[in-house]
């Protein structure tokens, strides 16, 4: 029993940890048009490039803060919460008289 439910934490852990670099796709699809609408302006007006490169650098670091937040996430399920959680099982299975 107490196998079984170890495996089902173990398994929805790293289902959390996949579901959570899910989260990767949106920063590099935003950061790529980001760019690629940099790319334009620059083409379009040269005298702007400063401005254009320095705004579109803080809109991907902007935009990069999520994609590591999910990262931290994902590490913390698959190295931490396991522990955490089979932990709390074992006391919980331990206060239980029989």
């Amino acid at each position: 029993m107490l196998e079984i439910a170890i495996g089902i934490i173990l398994g929805c852990c790293a289902l959390g940890a996949g579901c959570a670099m899910i989260a990767g796709i949106g920063p590099g699809i935003g950061e790529g048009n980001a760019v690629a609408r940099a790319c334009e302006a620059i083409g379009r007006q040269p005298e702007c490039k400063g401005s254009v490169t320095t705004t579109m650098l803080m809109g991907c670091a902007v935009a990069e803060t999520t994609g590591l937040y999910a990262l931290v996430i994902a590490i913390l399920l698959i190295f931490v919460a396991p522990n955490i959680l089979v932990g709390v099982l074992k006391n919980a299975l331990a206060s239980i008289p029989h």
